[in-house]
This record gives structure tokens, sequence and C-alpha cells, in this order.
């Protein structure tokens, strides 16, 4: 790639900006393959061969080759989630913040999917706190439920609203992420087809949603609450522009993050207002291109009301005691029905929870434990990969490389089971899904939806 195949204008426009080299700059897009990345569950400790850390991110590693992650069972187990490097720069920002806020907290991803800092959010936090996942497009909610149910925590609820509707919830969160749509050049390696849709107007279109939306969600920010704001963007309009318009507008106090010069990350400050900001460029990190910053507020915009009636129905302490039979550690948890389906949520949720409920639409709340059918429990794939689940309670078949692709993608496997009764099918230990086990046959009941559709390329010879 050279200079003429960036759309017009683009690299003058970042010629002024702080730290930026052109000339590695282009370098560093010449590189066909940007690096590969992955983050590791910490609540799942996988046993897998990784090679260089991601330094600003205890569980980042960059991988040497990029396997098929489709065709790694424990891909599907969600032992890891496929992210790129810069983006986990969010964890070194909560791991800075959260020691200045000494009680539980309430954190809300605003623009969630496809879940990739809700994981890193959800793997940062104590199981006390609570994350709010929420995403604004109906069509991406799907992808970013499967993601956090893959992360098996209890203290996730993933919501499908407009920042409107969440501003609303005025106080309601310790911690805001904006991960803001932007214009994308900072994604200009790993797609080159975002470089047909950037421009100019585009960059300014951008500013003014970003400011849209930023203006929508404050009031749910508590006084001496963090805003992590963050775009995949260079454009000093969608970046630097929008401190200085945090800090003139609503008196957001600029958070500066510590960093090493090894790292490669370009510490900026807004023309105005002096708000620090942190720029990634490919060729001086190891990663594509990322702005990220972080501010307090430091005005209060009023109190949420307090609701004393549960909305949940009431149900029956001996049904209750079917589903925790299920539960490790079955006292830590609320448990409450959504038509037939049980759920589960860190006990400490219950009052957020019911909040939530009234204001919001919810399309995950905690972990699905399953139905009840009389004295039997119809366990969820929730269930399964959460981290939850009472594996004493269970059967459990341990299954072979060959035998996990099988069962991903819900084809008949190749068993002779000794047992009968639904059993957790694990590969290298890790849960992927349910089935039942029958004196004849198998019936596999991984998710029609998530299947695997393809085969494994058979190895070169």
């Amino acid at each position: 790639m050279n200079e003429q195949q960036f759309p017009d204008n683009f690299l003058q426009t970042l010629s002024a900006e702080n730290g930026f080299d052109q000339e590695n700059f282009i370098k560093a897009h010449q590189i066909t393959d940007a690096p590969t990345s992955i983050r590791l569950n910490p609540f799942k400790r996988p046993s897998l061969k990784t090679d260089e850390r991601v330094a600003w991110c205890s569980d980042g590693f960059y991988l040497n080759t990029r396997p098929s992650f489709t065709f790694d069972p424990l891909f599907h187990a969600g032992c890891y989630y496929v992210q790129e490097a810069s983006s986990m720069f969010t964890d070194h920002i909560l791991k800075h913040i959260r020691p200045n806020i000494d009680d539980t907290i309430k954190v809300l991803d605003l623009c969630a999917a496809p879940g990739g800092k809700s994981t890193l959010l959800n793997s940062a936090i104590n199981a006390e706190d609570l994350l709010v996942a929420n995403e604004i497009i109906k069509t991406r909610v799907p992808v970013l439920t499967d993601n956090l149910s893959r992360w098996g925590q209890a203290n996730v609820i993933v919501s499908n609203n407009d920042p409107k509707d969440i501003g609303r919830l005025k106080s309601f969160f310790d911690i805001i992420l904006v991960d803001a749509p932007c214009s994308g050049s900072g994604m200009f390696r790993k797609d080159p087809q975002a470089m047909n849709e950037w421009s100019e107007a585009n960059v300014e279109l951008c500013h003014q949603r970003q400011e849209r939306i930023l203006a929508d969600i404050l009031p749910a920010l508590k006084e001496d609450g963090y805003l992590i704001y963050s775009t995949c963007s260079y454009s000093h309009q969608e970046n630097e522009d929008i401190l200085d318009w945090l800090c003139l507008e609503f008196d957001l106090e600029s958070i500066r993050i510590p960093i090493y010069k090894e790292w490669g990350i370009v510490e900026t400050q807004s023309p105005d207002k002096k708000a620090w900001g942190y720029r990634f460029y490919p060729g001086k990190v190891k990663g594509e291109g990322l702005f990220a910053s972080c501010l307090k507020k430091k005005t209060n915009t009023g109190e949420l009301g307090t609701f004393k009636n549960n909305i949940h129905q009431k149900i029956s302490s001996k049904e209750i005691d079917q589903v925790k039979a299920y539960v490790n550690k079955p006292d830590d948890y609320y448990y409450f029905k959504v038509n037939e389906d049980w759920l589960a949520i860190n006990r400490a949720h219950k009052e957020s929870l019911n909040i939530l409920q009234r204001h919001l639409y919810l399309k995950k709340s905690g972990v699905r434990v399953g139905k009840l059918m009389g004295k039997d429990l119809i366990p969820d794939h929730e269930l399964a990969l959460s981290t939850i689940i009472n594996k004493d309670a269970v059967l459990q078949t341990e299954l072979t490389y060959d035998q996990a692709i099988q069962y991903l993608r819900r084809d008949n496997i190749d068993l002779n089971p000794t047992e009968k009764g639904w059993s957790l099918m694990n590969y290298e230990g890790q849960a992927l899904g349910w089935a039942k086990l029958l004196p004849n046959r198998i019936n596999n009941y991984y998710p029609k939806e998530i299947r695997i559709f393809s085969s494994p390329s058979p190895p070169a010879p």
C-alpha cells in the first residue's frame, strides 16, 4: 500500500497529529497480515499454548499464526475471545480507576456488540459488581448475547435500547464505556474496504452522532463516576474535539492514565481543555488504530426513584430448591422466572434487575438455568457454559477432538455411553453444551443457531 491508495486528504488530515509518522504509518499498512491476538477467560483457566503477551492486558496474548478458530472447541467453550490487541487497553484503564471506587459498581458498555469489550469488562470486575451490555442495533444483539453466555458469568445483563432510554436511569452507573460508532480509519489495515467509506463529510457526521450519544447517556452516570470514551478512528474531530466538548459542555474532568514509553502508545491532549487521550498507531504499537480516554463526572444530574414492588412472579420454595441443585454455591444467587425459564443472577443484583426490567428491554439476565418439567430440569445451554453450574449434579462426557467437532456440527456422535440422562459434553474438561444419553442413541442438543456448518480441512500431505 502506498500514499495514493489511502482516501483523498486522509493522510493530510493526520499530518499535524501528535506522534503521527507518515512513513512508518504507510509501511505498517503494507503488512498484509495484521497481528492476531486473543484474550483468555480468567474464569475458565484453559490450557492453551500462547505466545507474546499484550503489554497493557494481563490476559491478552499475540499468536504467531492465525488458526481456524471455528474448528477449535475451546473457542466455542468460551475459553478465550479473539480480540484486537489495541482495544484491550480498556482493561488497563479500568484497573487504574477501579480502586478509586470503594463500593460495588455498576458498569455500562453502551455500544457493546459483538462483545469484545463486554467480556473484557466482565473479566475485570468482581462478582458483586454488575455489567450491563447494551447494543442499540437489534440485529447485533444475538451475537453479543452468545459471546457473554460463553464467558459464563451471572453478573451480566444484556439490553437492546437507545442511549436516550438508558439516560433516564439517572445516576445509576459508576462507569460507562462508550466505544462510539466512528469513521473507522483505525481499521484500514484489518479491513481495507473501510477506506471506501471514509470521507471528511462522514467524519463530521460521526462527530455529530458521537455528541448526541454522549449527551443522551451522561445523565445515567453518577457524580464522581467515570466515562471511558474510545473510537477506532484517527480523526481529531472524533477524538480530541469530543474531549474538549465534554469538558466544556458537561464539566467533565480528564483523567491521565499511566503508560510506559516502550508500549508505543502516543499520549495527546485536546487543544482547549488539555484533556488526555491515547492514540494507537500501527507501526508504533502491535495492534490496530485506536483512540481512548477517560473522564470523571463532577456534577449531579439527579437520582432515580426507588421502587418497592418486585415485578417478578411469586414462585414456590420447592421449585427453587429443585433449581438450586444444579447451581454451585446456590445461596449466592437470586432465582426468578421469565415465562417458563428459570434464571439465576448474583443475589446482590436483585434490586438492580428489578429497576432495569422496569425501564429497559432486556435480552439476557444472569444465567438461564432451564425449564422444570415435574421433578426434572431441562437444562439450558447457558447453564452448560456458565461458571455457576454444579458439575457434581450432572453427568459429564469427555469428547475427543473429532467427537467435539461432530457435536458442534449437531452430527451424530460415535459414542457408547454406559449411563443415561442429561450430560455435559466436554472437551479437555471444558463444557460445550448438553446431550441426552439414551440406551440406543445420543440426542445432540447443541443450539441450531450457533452450530458449525463446515468441516475442518484435512491435514496437508
